[in-house]
C-alpha cells in the first residue's frame, strides 16, 4: 500500500512519523476515502490537523481536549470548540466565554474563533479528528483515537510542565495517557449547556493557566480574542 505522507507542520509530522505508517492509519485512510464518496464529511480536507498546524510540538504550553468536530455546515475548522469567523457559536463556547468573562474580566467576543489561543500554544486537540455531516460521533472508533492518543503521550513524555485542560468524562479519561509528575491537569464537567452548571462556571481554569506559566516563568496566554 502506498505511504500516508499527511500534510501536518513538520515538528509533528517528526515527533509521530511511526504513526502515520501503522495499520490502523492506512485503514483510517481508507475509511475516510469511502466516506468522502458518501458524505460531506467535516472539516475540510486541509483543515484536518489544523490544531497541530498552529501550535508546533515545542510551541504546546496547554492543551485543551475536545470530543470530536462540530458537525454542522460551516463550523468545523480543525480546532476543538473553536468555529470560523461569521459562524454562531454553539452552545458549550458560549459557556466557555462566559467562563472566560467571569474568571478574567474579559468582555465577550462577537465571534467564537479560538485561533488566537492555538496560535499562542494552546494545543485544540479533538480526540478524533472528522465527523459526517449532522452525525455527532460518526467517525468514533475508527483510528483517529488511537492517533491522537499518541501525540498526548508524546507530549507526556517528551515535554515538561505542560497544562492540560481536560472538560467532561471523555477528556478526564485521558489523564492515563499524562505523567501527573511532569505536568498538570485541571478537570471540570463539560461546558455543554446540560452540565456547565455543575462546575465548569466557575471553575477558573483560565487564571489557573496563567497563574501555573508565571510560576515557571513562561509568558502567559492572552486570552482575549476581540
Amino acid at each position: 500500500m502506498e505511504k500516508v505522507d499527511p500534510v501536518i507542520e513538520i515538528s509533528w509530522k517528526h515527533a509521530l512519523h511511526e504513526e502515520f505508517n501503522k495499520d490502523y492509519f492506512r485503514e483510517l485512510k481508507l475509511f475516510l476515502l469511502e466516506e468522502k464518496k458518501k458524505y460531506r464529511i467535516f472539516p475540510a480536507g486541509s483543515l484536518i490537523f489544523n490544531a497541530f498546524n498552529h501550535t508546533p510540538f515545542d510551541a504546546v504550553k496547554v492543551v485543551l481536549l475536545g470530543q470530536d468536530p462540530y458537525h454542522g455546515a460551516g463550523q468545523a475548522h480543525g480546532l476543538c470548540f473553536s468555529v470560523p469567523h461569521g459562524i454562531q457559536k454553539p452552545p458549550s463556547l458560549v459557556n466557555i466565554l462566559k467562563e472566560l468573562k467571569s474568571d478574567l474580566g474579559l468582555e465577550e467576543p462577537s465571534h467564537g474563533n479560538l485561533t488566537k489561543w492555538a496560535d499562542q500554544g494552546v494545543l485544540l486537540l479533538n480526540a478524533t479528528l472528522t465527523v459526517r455531516e449532522n452525525q455527532a460521533g460518526s467517525h468514533q472508533n475508527h483510528g483517529w483515537e488511537t492517533f491522537t492518543d499518541a501525540a498526548i503521550k508524546n507530549l507526556s513524555e517528551q515535554r515538561e510542565g505542560l497544562i492540560f485542560m481536560l472538560w467532561g468524562n471523555y477528556a478526564i479519561a485521558k489523564k492515563s495517557l499524562i505523567d501527573t509528575s511532569r505536568h498538570f491537569i485541571l478537570t471540570s464537567v463539560h461546558p455543554s449547556p446540560l452540565s456547565a452548571h455543575r462546575g465548569f462556571l466557575g471553575c477558573r481554569h483560565f487564571s489557573q493557566v496563567n497563574n501555573l506559566l508565571r510560576q515557571r516563568g513562561v509568558d502567559e496566554i492572552d486570552w482575549r480574542l476581540s
